[in-house]
């Protein structure tokens, strides 16, 4: 994809944004897509021989462009199953699927007829077209058709652009040279669209050159007349159906109403042997969650190798993902955005028609509960894929109080399914003061530790002037006959977190309840139950000194994923937490950063206007 110095994103994010232009016709076309939240990406091409970056490793001078191009003789897909492909992308849940036709190297994947093409037909060691019998293979198994195609090519003769430090001629004195190159990529588009009938194309690379230039309203027209309904994600300058954020997931929900995050497993695209940093299937399924709950789709990459192989890392990571899709069905497709963070601590999605709010629990716990919902009863409330679990309600003052304890958490995300009479309505709860002595008196242990959780996440500290010390020694609190033991200890144990801190992180960064300290350098995280992956955080920008546990100090590893040296959007953080070392009622994380708190809730995205 990109290893632009400069951040694509900011360049993105500098277009206007005009939601409004898209029109009925354009939400009937969208439908599909919306309701699809799941699609695999295919990065396959020479470059897999060698296992180094596709066309940037030579655009980039890490190996020269003869050299690069001998890959051709090692790209032999020997082993290439197309239908194999379908099936497993199928098998993962996706709803359509997303191939590279032709990278910015140039080297195109089928049998084109463009003017001093290269191609894997004529040209590499396979002598074959592989998109064909691959498109004809999702389409077998009933997915939408998705092409990859890269505008530049610096391969081409009469494309400008060569290397980063090289360029064939000035188009402004070779504009002749350059109307070759746009008659090529156009009857290039052409034969994709007449060959293959996409429903989805998905353009990469708009940044070399203007709208203008490309004849970027010229070629939207070329591709509808194929298809009047044809997609078009965010790269083509100006004429975008989606927005297509890239690595980094969103930390707030982007503007437009139909946006895709395009995800590595790895930190590759394209196949690299020595890459094994790959993420956990739990922390791909979460991501998908993380998606949903925000209205967008996942594009899920693959790398294939050159003979057309699926590393069995990401044959894994599918299966698993597959696994969790397949048992939540009803929860994922055709669903839309949830409700805000203040009303459900966690992610959520609702059901087209508004009435089944989907809740995501990524813990096990004994409780949950809903605020601020206006809706006067709940009709029925499950856990999806699982008839026999149960789960319990009761209702007082706009809150809804769920029971856990009956329920058999999945081994990713679990999800709850409350169904209501009418669409489901809310508003920004309406909460209640909460005392000191009420909460110490609460006989229900893991309840008053989340009132004092939530109380200090909305920047209304309870021990503030309460005898409450720094370290909980010598604490005297307003403690008596009622006080429950239980939580009395739990507050010594942690009065780090609790002594003086301030509001939490705002929505997005943190999946749960936070406080941040005094000097705004230590984030405490709130943790119910028990989680069933590591702990995430989006959207911080400091560096991190150290994190471990509040009130016994083990030590606590993290890693940080999707971090893109040419993007100034920061990485996942993901925390491990030691199950044997947690708080049976709530632990308390404590990330120690090099520098007060900077949080990045830039709005990531790119182009839409349906011209």
């Amino acid at each position: 994809m990109k290893f632009q110095k400069v951040s694509l994103f900011v360049l993105l994010a500098s277009a206007c944004f005009n939601v409004s232009a898209q029109n009925t016709t354009s939400a009937q076309k969208m439908q599909w897509f919306e309701d699809a939240k799941l699609g695999v990406f295919i990065h396959w091409g020479i470059y897999s021989v060698d296992g180094i970056s596709e066309s940037w490793s030579f655009f980039n001078n890490y190996i020269n462009h003869d050299n690069y191009i001998k890959q051709l003789d090692g790209f032999t897909a020997k082993n290439y199953k197309p239908s194999e492909w379908a099936k497993l992308i199928k098998q993962a849940g996706a709803k359509y699927s997303v191939i590279t036709t032709k990278h910015h190297d140039g080297i195109s994947l089928w049998n084109t007829k463009a003017d001093k093409a290269i191609t894997t037909v004529k040209d590499a060691a396979a002598k074959q077209d592989v998109i064909t019998p691959f498109v004809e293979a999702i389409q077998q198994e009933g997915l939408h058709t998705g092409l990859y195609y890269s505008l530049p090519d610096w391969s081409h003769p009469y494309y400008d652009v060569f290397t980063r430090a090289r360029k064939r001629y000035e188009l402004a004195k070779e504009p002749d040279r350059w109307n070759h190159y746009v008659e090529y990529y156009q009857k290039q588009l052409s034969e994709l669209s007449q060959q293959y009938k996409p429903e989805l194309i998905w353009f990469d690379g708009d940044w070399e050159h203007s709208a203008e230039e490309w004849k970027s309203k010229e070629t939207l027209s070329l591709l509808r007349k194929y298809n009047p309904n044809i997609i078009i994600n965010s790269r083509l300058n100006h004429h975008g159906d989606y927005e297509t954020p890239e690595q980094g997931i969103p930390v707030t929900r982007p503007d437009a109403k139909f946006w895709e995050l395009c995800y590595t497993m790895n930190d590759s695209w394209g196949y690299q042997p020595f890459d094994k940093k790959y993420k956990s299937p739990n922390m791909i399924i979460r991501t998908l969650v993380d998606c949903i709950s925000m209205g967008g789709n996942l594009l899920l990459d693959i790398g294939p190798k050159a003979d057309g192989s699926i590393p069995e890392e990401q044959i894994n990571i599918l299966k698993q993902l597959g696994r969790w899709t397949n048992k939540h069905a009803a929860a994922i497709y055709g669903t839309r955005a949830g409700i805000p963070f203040e009303n459900y601590n966690g992610k959520s999605a609702l059901s087209k028609d508004g009435k089944t709010l989907y809740l995501y629990v990524y813990e096990q716990k004994t409780q949950l509960q809903l605020k601020g919902l206006l809706n006067n009863s709940v009709q029925r409330i499950s856990v999806v894929g699982d008839a026999a679990s149960k789960v319990m309600a009761t209702a007082s003052d706009a809150t809804i109080q769920l029971d856990l304890t009956k329920v058999n958490f999945d081994q990713d995300v679990t999800v709850l399914a409350v169904e209501f009479k009418d669409k489901v309505r809310w508003q920004t709860p309406q909460e209640k003061a909460v005392s000191l002595v009420s909460v110490l008196n609460n006989k229900h242990t893991v309840t008053a530790l989340n009132q004092i959780a939530s109380t200090l996440h909305d920047g209304k500290n309870i021990f503030d002037h309460s005898g409450l010390t720094l370290d909980g020694l010598e604490t005297k609190l307003p403690t008596g006959n009622l006080t429950n033991p239980t939580v009395l200890d739990w507050i010594k144990n942690h009065a780090e977190a609790l002594y003086e801190t301030g509001k939490g992180l705002p929505e997005g960064h943190y999946e749960g309840l936070s406080a941040v300290s005094k000097d705004r350098q230590t984030l405490y995280l709130f943790v119910e139950g028990t989680p069933t992956g590591p702990i995430a955080l989006k959207g911080i920008k400091n560096g991190i000194a150290r994190i471990r546990l509040v009130g016994e100090g083990s030590m606590i590893n993290h890693e940080i994923f999707n971090k893109l040296y040419w993007s100034s959007i920061p990485g996942i953080v993901y925390i491990q937490a030691p199950k044997e070392r947690l708080d049976k009622n709530m632990t308390v994380i404590a990330v120690l950063l090099d520098s007060p708190l900077a949080l990045h809730r830039e709005k990531v995205g790119a182009i839409e206007n349906n011209l």
